[in-house]
């Protein structure tokens, strides 16, 4: 299909609200055209220019199984021509989300019982919100109704899950977050370590915040804490030595539910098929997205633990029906796309390659950036990693924002044909390619980002910065 691309842009610029873009810069033009994308194939892309880019971010974490897999693409053209829609109100069902279903319980982990579906990670945990609001109803705590977000978590941009994310600039002027609520201190040693705290140390000094902020709220108003096994968005930020092994006990103490957000973590990021599993957690809600269809379509789940099911069930010939649903709750094509994913992901051990394949990236972004001047530390866990750069490595001293060094890098590496993510709240260079990912594309995406990095430190010093 051959696409006139003046007018293509012309119509995007005059009709798309695009997220999280600056609006004024994109109508004028200053940011220049936007991007086309028109096909993608493995870790790679192609836009309407002909330009191909390593894409080393699988979109937003998401495309998993990497781009143009027509096992996905069949599974959906099936589902379609046999079934495109029917819902899933009132006991309605189709062979996919059953079997989908029953696969996600099973391979959950920790005693999961149900599983609700949605279209992004965003509505998923509106949901887990509203099943800890449900859950405390029915158990006679009507009070037990505050979750406890972290700084820096990212849970999505609704109402509810915009809220729980713990960053600024989702909150501003858009009247947010519900004082329903509250957040807890971020799980990032580098900056939030006193001196010479150790990680362990570090670890239960914020299990003890997190202790003192339920006794502060009182232990009957606390019904949820919802974290993300690693921080994505936040920075690409894995949990402390010890963190998790401190806070669980504390939620216990307190009847607290955890809902562990798996939407970036989920089906093998990290080296393990889930996150609560490479980190001990044992979640009662899990949320999940992206990896479940790797993006091929829309669909997101709330698997519900054993623990608060039997208490919706139990409390059902009270209340009624369970007043909770979306349109395309359980849509079959989603159910199909899931399906094929997750027999790539199992056929194929992706879980594996992460961590395998992710254990190399992680070696090589230590030995090719941790003793760069600007690089104040490298991060990661599998086939996800960080950069962050500071001005001054003694002293941790943050660059002055204006000088936009993180996305400086990120622009470089762009025009020298990778994506990698400048991410919020520092600058960070952040990776998450596609889990198919092989050794030898981690050396090209290696080559590139360092390439990038060592472009804008001459650059830095040639504008007479000191590093």
């Amino acid at each position: 299909m051959t696409i006139n691309i003046k007018d293509i842009a012309e119509k995007d610029r005059n009709s798309v609200l695009h997220p999280f873009t600056q609006l004024q810069d994109f109508a004028s033009g200053k940011l220049g055209e936007p991007t086309i994308v028109e096909t993608g194939k493995g870790i790679h892309i192609q836009d309407a220019y002909g330009n191909q880019l390593i894409d080393g971010f699988a979109g937003l974490y998401c495309v998993n199984v990497g781009y143009g897999r027509t096992e996905v693409a069949e599974a959906i053209s099936r589902q379609a021509y046999r079934l495109a829609y029917y819902h899933s109100y009132a006991a309605h069902t189709t062979d996919e989300l059953a079997i989908l279903s029953d696969r996600l319980v099973k391979m959950a982990p920790g005693k999961m019982s149900k599983v609700f579906y949605g279209m992004s990670g965003s509505d998923a945990n509106e949901t887990q919100a509203k099943l800890v609001w449900y859950y405390n109803n029915l158990r006679g705590k009507p009070t037990k109704k505050k979750i406890i977000s972290r700084e820096r978590g990212y849970h999505g941009c609704s109402v509810v899950s915009g809220s729980m994310t713990g960053m600024s600039f989702y909150h501003d002027h858009m009247d947010l977050p519900l004082p329903q609520i509250t957040h807890t201190g971020v799980p990032h040693h580098y900056w939030g370590a006193h001196p010479r705290e150790t990680e362990r140390e570090f670890s239960a000094r914020r299990a003890v915040e997190l202790d003192q902020l339920i006794e502060q709220l009182g232990p009957d108003n606390v019904g949820g804490f919802i974290a993300e096994p690693v921080l994505g968005t936040g920075g690409i930020t894995p949990p402390p030595e010890g963190y998790w092994e401190a806070i669980q006990p504390v939620l216990k103490k307190h009847d607290v539910l955890l809902i562990a957000d798996e939407v970036i973590t989920g089906f093998g990021r990290t080296g393990s098929m889930f996150g609560s599993q490479h980190y001990g957690i044992e979640p009662d809600l899990i949320t999940v997205a992206k990896g479940l269809t790797s993006a091929y379509f829309p669909l997101s789940a709330a698997i519900v633990g054993e623990k608060v099911y039997q208490v919706l069930e139990d409390g059902a010939d009270r209340v009624g029906a369970f007043s909770h649903g979306y349109t395309y709750s359980g849509h079959p094509i989603g159910a199909a796309a899931a399906n094929a994913v997750l027999d790539i992901v199992e056929k194929e051990d992706l879980p594996g390659n992460a961590r395998d394949v992710g254990a190399y990236f992680q070696a090589q972004l230590k030995e090719k950036f941790a003793q760069l001047p600007i690089v104040g530390e490298v991060r990661g866990v599998g086939l996800m990693g960080a950069i962050e750069f500071v001005g001054d490595r003694e002293s941790k001293t943050r660059f002055d924002p204006s000088l936009k060094v993180g996305a400086r890098v990120s622009k470089t590496a762009r025009d020298g044909g990778l994506i990698a993510r400048a991410m919020p709240h520092g600058d960070i260079l952040g990776f998450a390619p596609p889990l198919v990912t092989t050794k030898e594309e981690i050396d090209e995406i290696v080559l590139i980002a360092e390439k990038a990095v060592r472009s804008v430190m001459d650059d830095l010093v040639r504008d007479g910065q000191k590093l």
